[in-house]
């Protein structure tokens, strides 16, 4: 395997465990959402249920912090891979703050379909996603 292959692995490890934390994110809070809710529905005391809101909360700010913890673990492994001469994976999934242009690629369907008639797919595909790569 050489180093293109290995970092195009990792970059699909890195980009499928941030969206599980994402996913994590969103159920959680979306549970302590619905734990007040649910307390006010069922007319109950606002003490009820104060220590599972409690729990929810910290899980969220412990899924917030992993999530950090990621996104700099996403920042090493760019610099990492410039470094290598991998630039081509260091542009990631989607574009990133303060990207100008953006290096994601095309961002709708009809994009898509210009790019490709004007044979410009190569300048715009972001080449670390197989499915923009093929179109090339």
């Amino acid at each position: 395997m050489n180093r293109l292959m290995i970092g195009a692995a990792l970059s699909a490890r890195l980009h499928a465990a941030e969206a599980a934390i994402d996913r994590a994110l969103a159920d959680t809070a979306g549970l302590a959402a619905a734990l007040p809710a649910a307390r006010l529905e069922a007319a109950l005391s606002a003490t009820a249920g104060q220590k599972a809101f409690d729990e929810a909360a910290a899980s969220l700010s412990a899924l917030a912090d992993a999530r950090s913890h990621l996104v700099r673990t996403h920042h090493a492994l760019a610099a990492l891979a410039r470094a290598l001469g991998l630039e081509i994976l260091a542009v990631g999934q989607l574009d990133k703050p303060g990207d100008r242009p953006p290096v994601g690629g095309v961002s709708d369907d009809s994009s898509i379909v210009a790019a490709m008639v004007n044979n410009t797919c190569a300048s715009t595909a972001n080449k670390s996603l197989p499915e923009q790569a093929g179109l090339c």
